[in-house]
């Protein structure tokens, strides 16, 4: 018997019960997975909170690092004993052992660890697409990445800031501008005493920036916009504030300015689309950007692990141990 964290109904981090299941063998194009390690992400307090509703009871969680343990019929790109990592597809990662389309997985390259793969999955696929899809960035660029000292805000910073790109990061703390700017953050903004979009204005003489990539959401929104030079880019790609107000497009026209509202899942819809962000991904971490892993929690402790995501008490990536 293995065991996995499920919900019966949406609501805060009580609501995941940690239980025993069984699983059948795999089906056609399917594997059994040994998981490793698990990764936290804000997608997950989504699924729990039922911001986006799944069908219950359900497992919950996206992203995981394991080894194939059986396969099923017509499984070709992978074999017993591959070390393997997953992100988006079925919902369900928050378990020790769980079946998966064989077609989603990723082969690990030997430099990265179990704890760094599912630390890093999907948020560096996240920054892959966000950087060289969305808004393709330039040398000498300045943009503006919001919660710069979080998961996706740190590796960020540190993959822009090689790539000879000024970075502007908002942050919470003290603390975290600290971390940040350690990770390649030329100016952080502590929004909790400071306007950033001032901020924004004064770093930037006036000319604001390029893109802005929003993963805040209700709370910078309006003035992530007010931070944008002419033809310039919102990229809201998550709400962990909340989702983005409405917005009445005639805002956009007096400096023709563009919103995007891009996502992980799209970018990864076929191996071929994974292939194209996550080459680029591994090829970074090969090239020395680090992993920050800050927190861990045990799988079964999943409700605190939730707790401190939620309330900003957490910075880098968190991993949950299996």
């Amino acid at each position: 018997m293995s065991h996995s964290i499920l919900i019966y109904e949406y609501g805060g981090p009580e609501v995941m019960k940690w239980e025993e299941t069984s699983l059948h063998h795999p089906g056609k194009n399917e594997v059994r997975i040994e998981q490793k390690k698990v990764g936290l992400n804000f997608i997950d307090v989504y699924q729990r909170s039922g911001i986006y509703p799944l069908s219950l009871p359900t497992g919950i969680g996206m992203e995981a690092v394991g080894v194939v343990e059986t396969i099923g019929v017509d499984v070709v790109n992978v074999k017993v004993g591959d070390r393997v990592g997953y992100v988006m597809g079925p919902p369900g990662a928050y378990a020790e052992s769980r079946l998966y389309p064989a077609d989603r997985l990723i082969k690990l390259p030997d430099y990265i660890s179990d704890s760094q793969a599912a630390a890093i999955l999907l948020k560096g696929l996240t920054v892959s697409y966000l950087i060289n899809k969305t808004f393709p960035v330039k040398k000498g660029q300045t943009v503006l990445f919001h919660a710069a000292a979080g998961g996706v805000g740190l590796f960020a910073c540190q993959w822009l800031n090689k790539l000879g790109v000024e970075v502007i990061g908002t942050v919470s703390t003290d603390e975290k501008a600290g971390i940040a700017k350690a990770h390649g953050c030329h100016h952080t903004i502590n929004y909790t005493r400071e306007d950033f979009t001032t901020r924004v204005e004064e770093i930037t003489d006036g000319k604001g920036v390029p893109v802005v990539f929003d993963g805040v959401g209700e709370d910078t929104y309006f003035g992530s916009l007010k931070c944008l030079s002419p033809f310039g880019v919102l990229v809201s790609f998550g709400a962990a504030s909340g989702p983005p107000p409405e917005l009445a497009l005639a805002v956009l026209a007096k400096k023709a300015l563009y919103i995007t509202r891009p996502s992980l899942a799209p970018h990864t819809a076929t191996p071929e689309l994974t292939e194209e962000i996550s080459s680029p991904l591994f090829e970074a971490i090969r090239g020395g950007i680090s992993i920050s892993i800050n927190q861990t929690f045990p799988l079964k402790d999943a409700a605190n692990a939730h707790r401190a995501l939620q309330s900003r008490r957490t910075t880098g990536s968190t991993i949950l141990e299996i």
